[in-house]
């Protein structure tokens, strides 16, 4: 009986593939543009330089102070809000996927780094880490901008 179940569950999950795909990127996305609209645009934007974080600092071990004083968390607002709306629609998603790992690998060493993320709240930068790694590895899919291109370069040809 069990057996009937997971074949029936294994057929309908291979039909749904391209559907629960789509939707996994849009979310992935959509959560994490909020990051960014946040640090852009929300009640306390962060300014370009002048405040925020202007070194980056890697635990007690690593130490680099950013040129101009420029804030960090500016530009990872840019990179959470810009890269996100990129891998949303679909567009440049291996490039976008992976400035957003970048940034969760930074995020996680310079505010987060522990053994045991739950505690220093960084469980979130590395599920993204984790979520942008499998778009960065498969792609867009088939409802995205990218596979829209790809369709219509094969028809010039």
């Amino acid at each position: 009986m069990l057996i009937r179940l997971n074949s029936l569950l294994g057929s309908v999950g291979e039909k749904s593939q391209d559907i629960t795909w789509t939707i996994f990127r849009l979310l992935t996305a959509s959560m994490f543009m909020t990051h960014g609209y946040a640090k852009l645009f929300g009640e306390n934007p962060q300014p370009f330089t002048g405040g925020g974080m202007t070194s980056i600092n890697i635990g007690e071990i690593l130490s680099f102070p950013i040129p101009g004083g420029i804030n960090a968390l500016f530009i990872a607002g840019i990179i959470e809000f810009f890269a996100g709306f990129l891998v949303f629609i679909g567009f440049r998603t291996h490039l976008a996927a992976l400035m957003t790992m970048l940034l969760m690998t930074m995020a996680y060493l310079t505010s987060h780094l522990a053994w045991y993320p739950t505690l220093n709240r960084g469980e979130l930068a590395g599920l993204y880490f984790v979520a942008f790694m499998v778009i960065f590895a498969a792609g867009a899919g088939p409802f995205s901008v990218d596979s829209w291109l790809a369709r219509r370069a094969r028809h010039k040809n």
